[in-house]
């Protein structure tokens, strides 16, 4: 009988079987399940290495303070500069007769705005006419009694009767005389009175002060006083700008401080001027302190009640700030790229308060000696979304 030698080939496939089955346990170790984490963490989205292609664009430099100092924005209005405002009135009782100058007209000083007939104004010239008459009739008696005395014609006494007679009228003329200034006549009109005896009871309604008439309240035949204030007359070469600054804000106010207006109807371009008032006292219903600077109007381009904005500066204070072309904007939110060497830089979330003349203070995100990229912000940031777009 004859056997079959089959036990080399069996051990053969059995050697086989083992490699498949080790093989196959290796590469199922390898692959991950479902659920199942690896211990290879992902990368940061927000960490970027810079390719050498950036060696020559990147600059980076340390956040450091500088002295910044805020800017206060408070409401104001142009207003007329007080001490070249004129509100003038009638220099006696009248009625007006005639009017000479209408709103909005340039006038001169001296030049007159309007006339008045006055009742009054002819009695004080009356009185003023039987003075001067009388004190020249004195003046003559006691010429008189001079010479009489110097002759022995008269005595002591008599001649210091005329003369005391002569004072008084010479007083009461001085009287009406100064009656009649204080109702406007010119000392070249009293003069005229006094000679011709002529009387005139009309009277100007004299403009004190040269400018623009701004107002006018008055018309032809209304009887008028010397309280009411017919004319109001300005010189707008020179406003105001007055503005209300919150009292929390006050510290930062004082006279002689630089600061800038903004007229919202002249295209808010800034203009410069000096504060010339701060109030002492608070408002107490608004708990505001007034202000006030004056600016030259050479083109009356200013006009009283304009709106306008005042830029208050306050006291300079350390603030950390950053290079304005250090910031990267996305979606409303202000990043920086922080260095973390090795040429890896870390895009980080900042929080800014306003631009200040090229540099941005940091509220938040930054420490003192922290670097950021100051130029090539841009570049970096591009490379950075490149790479999370390749990693997705």
């Amino acid at each position: 009988m004859k056997t079959t030698r089959l036990a080399p080939t069996v051990h053969a496939l059995a050697y086989v079987f083992i490699a498949l089955t080790f093989a196959l346990v290796l590469a199922g170790c390898g692959k991950q399940k479902p659920g199942e984490t690896s211990n290879t963490p992902p990368p940061d989205p927000n960490v970027v290495t810079a390719p050498e292609s950036l060696n020559g664009v990147l600059k980076v430099t340390e956040v450091g303070t500088a002295p910044i100092s805020d800017t206060l924005r408070v409401a104001g209005r142009v207003d007329f500069d007080e001490q070249h405002v004129a509100r003038i009135g009638a220099p006696i009782t009248g009625r007006v007769v005639e009017l000479l100058a209408e709103t909005g007209q340039a006038v001169t000083q001296g030049q007159p705005l309007a006339r008045l007939h006055s009742v009054e104004l002819g009695n004080a010239q009356l009185a003023y006419v039987k003075s001067a008459a009388q004190a020249k009739l004195q003046a003559q008696s006691a010429a008189r009694a001079r010479l009489l005395f110097d002759s022995d014609v008269i005595g002591a006494a008599e001649l210091q009767r005329r003369e005391s007679e002569y004072a008084i009228a010479k007083a009461e003329q001085q009287a009406a005389a100064d009656q009649l200034r204080v109702l406007g006549v010119g000392a070249r009109e009293l003069d005229h009175i006094a000679a011709s005896g002529g009387i005139n009871s009309v009277a100007p309604v004299i403009a004190t002060l040269s400018g623009v008439v701004v107002e006018r309240k008055v018309v032809k035949g209304l009887v008028v006083q010397p309280a009411d204030a017919l004319f109001t007359v300005a010189d707008l070469s020179r406003v105001w700008v007055i503005a209300q600054v919150p009292e929390a804000e006050s510290g930062a106010v004082r006279v002689g401080q630089t600061v800038e207006i903004e007229v919202p109807a002249l295209g808010n371009a800034k203009r410069q001027a000096k504060l010339i008032f701060v109030s002492d006292i608070v408002n107490p219903e608004t708990r505001t302190i007034t202000v006030r600077t004056e600016m030259d109007n050479p083109d009356r381009e200013l006009k009283p009640a304009m709106l306008a904005t005042m830029l208050i500066q306050s006291r300079p204070q350390e603030r950390l700030v950053v290079p304005t072309q250090a910031i990267v904007r996305e979606e409303n939110v202000d990043y920086v790229f922080v260095d973390e060497g090795e040429r890896r830089y870390r895009l980080t979330r900042v929080r800014l308060r306003g631009d200040h003349q090229g540099v941005q203070v940091v509220e938040q995100g930054l420490r003192p000696g922290e670097r950021v990229v100051v130029e090539g912000a841009f570049h970096l940031n591009n490379e950075r979304k490149r790479a999370e777009l390749e990693g997705s």
